[in-house]
Formats: C-alpha cells, sequence, structure tokens
C-alpha cells in the first residue's frame, strides 16, 4: 500500500493553504500532511511556504524579520491566520505522517528547539532541500526520522550517492524522477511531488508514494 500526503493540506475556494482547517480537513480524508516552514524573529515556527508575505499578504516583508505576533495581526486580518508548527502536531494527535519541510537555512540552535517542540510526535519526518539542515539535525540527534528533497536540477548519480547515508530514512523527488530506473531500483523508501491533476494520480498512485495537490 502506498504512503499519499497532501501538500500543504486541501485548498480550493473553501480552504486555503497551510491554515489549520486545511489540515484538519485533510486528517478527516485521511491524508498525512506535507508543510513548510519558517522561523520567525522571536523564533516560533509557523507552517508557511514563502520567505516573505508578499504573495499571500501583498506585504513586502520577510518571515525572519517579523515577531509572530504581528505575522498573527496580518494574517487574521487577512481572514489567513497561519497557525504555528505546535498547533499543526497538537490537532495530529500524533496519528497522521507530518512531513515538516524545513524552507530556510536554521541554526544549530533553532534546530534544536525544533527537536525539542516535536519531540513528542513520533509521526514527524524532517525533511530539505538544504541538505545541511538534515545533517545537522542527525548531529544533534541521530536516530531523527529525516529526507533529503531534490529537485530536477538534481543529479542521479547525486542523489545515488546520498541515498547511501543510512541515517537518511527518505527521498524527496520531483515527479520527473519517476521515470529513472536507477531511482526507482533504490531501497530507500521514496515520494514523488508534487501531483498536480487527477490524470497523474490515478497512473502513479498504485505504486508510488506521493506529495500530491488536493485534486
Amino acid at each position: 500500500m502506498t504512503d499519499l500526503l497532501i501538500h500543504r493540506g486541501i485548498v480550493n475556494k473553501n480552504y486555503k493553504e497551510n491554515l489549520l482547517r486545511s489540515f484538519k480537513e485533510s486528517f478527516k480524508k485521511g491524508y498525512g500532511i506535507e508543510t513548510d516552514i519558517h522561523a520567525t524573529k522571536d523564533a516560533e515556527f509557523i507552517c508557511f511556504h514563502d520567505f516573505t508575505l508578499n504573495r499571500i499578504f501583498k506585504k513586502k516583508a520577510s518571515v525572519k524579520n517579523l515577531k509572530y505576533s504581528k505575522i498573527k495581526e496580518i494574517s487574521i486580518q487577512n481572514k489567513k491566520p497561519i497557525p504555528l508548527l505546535k498547533d499543526l502536531l497538537k490537532i495530529s494527535k500524533n496519528k497522521y505522517p507530518l512531513f515538516i519541510e524545513i524552507k530556510p537555512i536554521f541554526s544549530k540552535k533553532l534546530l534544536q528547539k525544533l527537536l525539542k517542540e516535536t519531540s513528542k510526535y513520533t509521526k514527524c519526518v524532517f525533511i530539505s532541500f538544504k541538505h545541511k539542515n538534515i545533517y545537522n539535525l542527525l548531529k544533534i540527534r541521530s536516530n531523527t526520522k529525516v529526507g533529503l528533497s531534490f529537485s530536477t536540477s538534481s543529479v542521479a548519480k547525486v542523489i545515488i550517492k546520498k541515498s547511501n547515508n543510512k541515517k537518511i530514512n527518505y527521498l524527496i523527488l520531483d515527479k520527473f524522477f519517476l521515470k529513472n530506473k536507477s531511482i526507482q531500483d533504490l531501497k530507500i523508501k521514496k515520494y514523488f511531488y508534487t501531483v498536480k491533476t487527477k490524470l497523474e494520480f490515478n497512473k502513479y498512485s498504485k505504486n508510488n508514494n506521493l506529495i500530491f495537490e488536493n485534486l
């Protein structure tokens, strides 16, 4: 049986990306979540994709330069309340897989805080395109569940080499690599992103673990 994760939660005209109500609806449907996190100026972890508030809120401000109280105020005013990671953890009730993508490079102090905050939630997997985050997490706690993310620009040989690290639990791969036999033959568990159409979903979901958009 394959594993299926919804990218940023249920998203449609009634539900917006990376909001608690979107996550709750995803859990109701029995799916795990892949979400992105950033750290605010006061070191709070938020579920948010972008480095700035420009795309969602038309505010040219960086997440890292704002305290959570200000981000909360702006997001509530726009009826898109940005949740803390700890809020997502709470509603998951430790029942559903949470693939948590670390977007920026986090300091050792932030990574330590992240591990402490998530320590009671065994369904958490930390992933990142910035592999330094993952290797530093493993230095702090060697049995942390982690995955390395790769884009279409990644070279298959590099992916294969990095997959040989026994402490890496998962590969997070662009769906481009579904056609690469050498990648498919790897014994490590793989998730392919981002499946955006029902046609793709029906084609690939029977034999592959997917991170997909709400369909």
